[in-house]
């Protein structure tokens, strides 16, 4: 990032990029949003067209500031744990926080909230006896209600100014500190000596019942405690999940094991007594975590489910994690958590808070709306539009919680279609703001600025075709087809999703009408019937065999990834290992399952490994310990190499599967392979190996329909 203030637009405070007319004569600038005429601070009179400033220079399109006035905050972390769990999967737990605290920096302020039947706030530096403020598990608290029981006062926290200016927070590096959180340095000790002697919930569990556990109340006070002591300042509550939420407020199933926590059949079937209300509870507490700029990530590990369908809301308004894994004991949970706390070279950690993004636009352009993991600003400007798509009505968001990974989708409306015509040549400009408080403590501005050419989509439609991005349009039909399955049926969905690839086939394909054999597609739009095909059939959109809970949490990463990831969840990528040696890309089809060559598959969310059946065969036949069959421990050793490389730096961390033929995990590659050959096509006799046991319509059957649709005079 450079070290100075950006230069905004006096009207309409856009900032300064390549795009903008410059007259160097009279140290001017001519704002390419607003067409607005404004003067060069005095630190520029020295510019000249040799040496410009970074944010004149073409390829700095996008352009990161350090705000020079605004002080430095310190990061606030707030852990929320479970205790109704085992003494190994708690002391697992334990180790796992002992360990993050370590790598924070000094003077981050922390907290600690346990939670069980009852929920405890724990003092820090207590001295020699351990104190915590005692809280009822089936009450819910408001925010003034814990503020005056803890007697914390709104200290001086920073308000957030608009995006167009650039706030000034408090004090470098000071903030108000209090009995429940505090900088590192002066309890990390008093901290991990209360962890060592924290033990499991202390009441008993009867026979037949499940242990009474409060998160729902206990995420009410993390909020409440932040909201009191500082609002509008970056902080992060990470909460830790052994089981669902049964009883008070949030519960999603009561303590008898007889009653089984809601599945989609019973979700479709509107027989969830305790849905509705949960999710009201937790989406009004990511309202507020969402306006005070608190981030809430959310770390749920058991085998069973533990809600993260009623409390989605709370990660998607506020730019927070999910991580799904099956125990605090397990890899899986150690490696996502210590990537979850990853530094970049510089020793920070890499993560934003406190972040917002605004999006300005030139005149012919208004924003109709974002897809992702943020909330409304409910700030209306003259660059927003009445069509709304995703979170629209707004063209400011809260993101609050950001990564290098962070993506969204943001929509844009041609606002003249029906009036006086585009003049040929000219130009639309799109400027996307992010202001963010980096995790070193610096406020930091994010511009980027992007521009295309005006085209008359009637007489120009080749220009139209060159410019489109089919892996980005899939990824954000994928989006948007996640938020409405928010509200809509899935069937619906799929209708949508249906009608949509229809309309596409049938502008931009060539055909003679009622003549399928005709159609065919413009290079740039080849796959994209492929992707949609995919998507139809992926767990966004096809629950069966999944539970809410996963929904949920699939559903929440596609729409924070970036597109080559995104598109990895839709359409896995596969890899042929052969014995000769060679390895390469294939087809997604059950044809590509070949019984002597191993395959690695990678959907993102698993990273697996397909033994052929005859590799199989040999493996166990010990061929692999002879000298002379180094080859076929070489095929078997490859992938396995690459699938760590595949590992390495993902978060969240894949799971990764070896498996081989006819092996009980093979079922998920089987159910993400085109089913091209199925039991259907072989006799009894023949060779069916890689057959799919599916009756689902394989993609050329997908496409002989939707050509027929696409050519039709009635479509």
């Amino acid at each position: 990032p450079v070290l100075y203030d950006p230069v905004v637009c006096s009207r309409c405070r856009a900032i300064l990029n390549p795009f903008c007319q410059v007259d160097l004569r009279a140290r001017a600038w001519v704002c390419c949003m607003c067409a607005c005429r404004n003067t060069f601070p005095p630190q520029y009179a020295g510019m000249t067209e040799q040496n410009l400033p970074a944010e004149l220079m073409p390829q700095f399109t996008t352009l990161e500031y350090t705000i020079t006035k605004a002080p430095t905050t310190p990061m606030i972390f707030l852990y929320v744990m479970d205790t109704c769990l085992e003494e190994s999967e708690f002391s697992n737990l334990k180790s796992a926080i002992q360990q993050s605290i370590a790598t924070l920096p000094p003077s981050t302020l922390v907290g600690l909230i346990s939670f069980g039947r009852m929920v405890h706030i724990h003092r820090l530096n207590s001295g020699p006896i351990a104190k915590s403020w005692v809280f009822k598990g089936t009450k819910d608290y408001t925010g003034a209600q814990i503020q005056s029981m803890l007697g914390i006062g709104r200290g001086s926290a920073p308000g957030r100014s608009s995006v167009s200016s650039i706030p000034g927070p408090v004090a470098d590096g000071d903030l108000p500190q209090n009995k429940f959180l505090q900088r590192v340095e002066f309890c990390s000790a008093s901290l991990n000596a209360l962890l060592a002697e924290l033990a499991p919930d202390p009441w008993p569990v009867p026979q037949g019942k499940r242990a009474l556990r409060s998160c729902g109340a206990a995420l009410s006070i993390a909020i409440g405690l932040l909201e009191s002591a500082f609002p509008n300042v970056g902080a992060r509550i990470l909460t830790f999940l052994g089981g669902p939420c049964s009883q008070g407020p949030g519960a999603v199933v009561d303590d008898d094991l007889k009653n089984i926590i809601r599945s989609h059949h019973d979700i479709e079937k509107d027989n969830c007594p305790y849905m509705r209300k949960a999710i009201k509870h937790y989406e009004s507490l990511a309202n507020r975590a969402a306006q005070n700029s608190h981030v809430v990530d959310l770390f749920s590990c058991h085998l069973d489910q533990t809600g993260l369908h009623e409390m989605r809301y709370l990660a998607n308004y506020t730019g927070g994690h999910i991580v799904m894994c099956d125990s605090f004991a397990s890899t899986l949970f150690q490696q996502n958590f210590q990537r979850y706390l990853m530094k970049d070279l510089q020793g920070n950690f890499k993560m934003g808070f406190a972040a917002q993004m605004e999006v300005k636009t030139s005149r012919d352009l208004k924003v109709s709306g974002c897809i992702g993991s943020c909330f409304s600003a409910n700030v209306k400007t003259g660059c927003t539009s009445d069509n709304e798509v995703g979170i629209g009505h707004t063209s400011v968001w809260r993101l609050n919680g950001l990564t290098p990974a962070s993506t969204f989708g943001i929509f844009v409306d041609v606002t003249n279609q029906h009036q006086a015509p585009l003049p040929p040549g000219g130009r639309g400009y799109v400027q996307i703001i992010t202001q963010y408080q980096h995790a070193s403590g610096q406020r930091r501005v994010r511009a980027t600025t992007a521009c295309r050419n005006w085209i008359d989509a009637a007489s120009q439609q080749a220009h139209l075709v060159a410019g489109f991005d089919q892996e980005a349009a899939a990824v954000l039909m994928a989006r948007m087809a996640m938020f409405k399955a928010e509200t809509a049926d899935g069937r619906d969905v799929l209708r949508w999703l249906d009608r949509q690839l229809i309309k596409l086939c049938h502008k931009f394909g060539e055909y003679q009408k009622d003549d399928a054999a005709s159609f065919r597609l413009p290079d740039e739009f080849a796959f994209y019937p492929q992707f949609m095909f995919h998507l139809r059939r992926s767990p966004f959109i096809q629950v069966f065999n999944n539970s809410p809970d996963e929904t949920a949490y699939y559903r929440h990463v596609l729409n924070t990834e970036d597109c080559s990831n995104s598109l990895l969840m839709i359409q896995p990528s596969l890899i042929a290992f052969r014995l000769d040696g060679t390895d390469e890309a294939v087809l997604l089809d059950s044809s590509s399952i070949q019984p002597d060559c191993v395959l690695l598959m990678d959907s993102f969310f698993h990273v697996l490994i397909f033994q052929g059946e005859n590799i199989v065969k040999w493996r166990k036949a010990g061929y692999l310990e002879m000298p002379e069959y180094a080859y076929l421990r070489d095929v078997i050793e490859r992938p396995r190499a690459e699938a760590q490389e595949l590992l390495r730096n993902r978060f969240p961390l894949s799971r990764y599967i070896d498996t081989e033929h006819d092996g009980s995990q093979a079922r998920f590659l089987l159910s993400k392979v085109n089913p091209s050959t199925t039991h259907n096509m072989f006799g009894f006799g023949q060779d069916a190996s890689s057959a799919v046991l599916t009756d689902d319509v394989s993609l050329q059957g997908f496409m002989d329909h939707l050509k027929k649709l696409a050519v039709s005079s009635s479509t």
